[in-house]
């Protein structure tokens, strides 16, 4: 997948991001306003890794499916080279 590698690393950072935030909330130690902030930040980082994943699952989908079109279901198992 072309950019597969990309789009992860651009998840790992804005989970981390995420998780930052996350945790400077939890401590209670920003301001109010600053927390609003930091909450508004996290709300578009979150928007951001769905819209990632749901792009991640539409790729699969359309590896998953068979030559007549229908989608493929099971677990995915890597096929290994003998």
């Amino acid at each position: 997948m072309a950019g597969s590698g990309k789009d992860g690393k651009k998840f790992e950072k804005k989970l981390t991001d995420l998780e930052e935030i996350v945790s400077r909330l939890e401590s209670g130690d920003p301001p109010l306003e600053e927390s609003l902030a930091l909450f508004e930040k996290g709300t578009d980082i979150l928007r951001e890794l769905a819209r990632i994943l749901e792009e991640a699952e539409r790729k699969v989908e359309i590896l998953t499916r068979d030559m007549s079109g229908s989608l493929l279901s099971g677990p995915y198992e890597k096929e290994e080279d003998e």
